[in-house]
């Protein structure tokens, strides 16, 4: 028995519970989480913005340790440290074939399984696979990765879904070249991210936007070079920081079509904006025939940065090791399972970056 945060049903309270893991089947994991990063994406699943099968465990950005492995696994012994990739790519449909992993057809295909039950019998789902809000999970080995040498257990958890997503956003989705300028619309741990990503790629103007006066300080030290607080002029705001042009990327990360829309309207003739941030249905954008010819700008949408997580999380170690990417300046707040409905709170107040739970 371990304890974990279950949601019992879209939109109920987390229940802090213990449940009962089995050991691992063939092809399985057994991991002693060391951290777990509070993320977004687990707030729209607790709310129903995005759909999983409930009652199911959440948590998808977390690292850990090795406790047991089933048969046939390889590579893997009692006492390695891994990072959880919540989205692993089959490598035979459409999309991986054609190498864009991040877009996976069956990438979150474990969701719908059953992979431990509360200690009254009821079965549980693994929210976004690998059900991180918990002492311990029980995973498929595709959903693991190798900790990469020197980084920390607790710290890696954030490489998982914040770095990846945010990194991705701005070197795979956007493509910022050296010199150019960027905004960031969204300063939580892939905002946060994304600032250090344009820093890394060699931006030169780096415009960080949120309705948070407070959060400056954070996004400056991330790489921001000016800072906005969000407003009705947000985007005239920012055209006059870059010679009346508009940035040439703009990231947004909030997922509100209000936000989605001033980061268009942010860059320049010809500029590219990316988005990152998760809306609900009801979040519709619009937009003209003749502005879309005009402006000539490009919109796209972004999963998981775009990122192939074996292959990126070697390069985001690297820059870690070398000083260029600092991941425990994302965490604003270390938690236990008990504080992650204060955290999704702190989320909709705008207040903070990322809260990663520390077992």
């Amino acid at each position: 028995m371990v304890r974990a945060a279950v949601l019992p049903a879209v939109g109920a309270p987390l229940e802090i519970t213990e449940i009962e893991l089995p050991d691992p089947g063939p092809g399985q994991v057994r991991v002693r989480l060391a951290a777990a990063g509070v993320c977004h994406s687990d707030l729209s699943l607790s709310d129903g913005t995005m759909r999983v099968p409930v009652p199911a465990v959440l948590g998808h950005e977390g690292a850990g340790t090795v406790v047991s492995v089933g048969e046939g696994v390889t590579g893997l012994v009692p006492g390695a440290g891994v990072v959880l990739n919540w989205a692993p790519s089959c490598g035979s449909c459409h999309a991986c074939s054609l190498g864009e992993v991040w877009l996976c057809a069956n990438a979150l295909s474990g969701s719908a399984g059953v992979y431990a039950r509360t200690a009254d019998g009821t079965d549980l789902h693994p929210g976004l696979n690998v059900a991180a809000f918990a002492e311990e999970t029980v995973v498929p080995v595709s959903c693991t990765l190798p900790l990469p040498d020197g980084i920390p257990l607790t710290d890696a958890a954030l490489l998982g879904c914040a770095v990846l997503t945010g990194y991705g956003a701005v070197h795979h989705s956007a493509q910022v070249r050296p010199g150019e300028t960027v905004a960031v619309f969204g300063v939580g741990g892939v905002g946060l991210s994304a600032l250090q990503a344009a820093r890394i790629a060699g931006a030169s103007t780096i415009v960080a936007v949120d309705v948070s006066p407070e959060k400056e300080e954070l996004a400056r030290a991330a790489g921001a070079t000016e800072y906005v607080v969000a407003s009705e002029n947000t985007a005239r705001q920012i055209r006059a920081l870059t010679g009346k042009q508009g940035v040439d990327v703009a990231v947004e990360c909030v997922g509100r079509a209000v936000t989605i829309r001033t980061a268009w309207e942010s860059t320049r003739r010809g500029g590219r904006t990316t988005v990152v941030g998760i809306g609900g249905k009801d979040q519709q954008v619009t937009f003209n025939a003749l502005e879309l010819f005009h402006w000539g700008r490009t919109l796209s949408g972004c999963v998981y940065g775009n990122s192939d997580p074996a292959r990126d999380l070697p390069i985001l170690a690297e820059h870690v090791r070398a000083g260029r990417l600092d991941l425990g300046s994302l965490v604003t707040e270390r938690i236990a399972l008990e504080g992650i409905p204060a955290a999704f709170d702190n989320m909709l107040a705008g207040k903070g970056g990322r809260a990663l739970i520390v077992f």
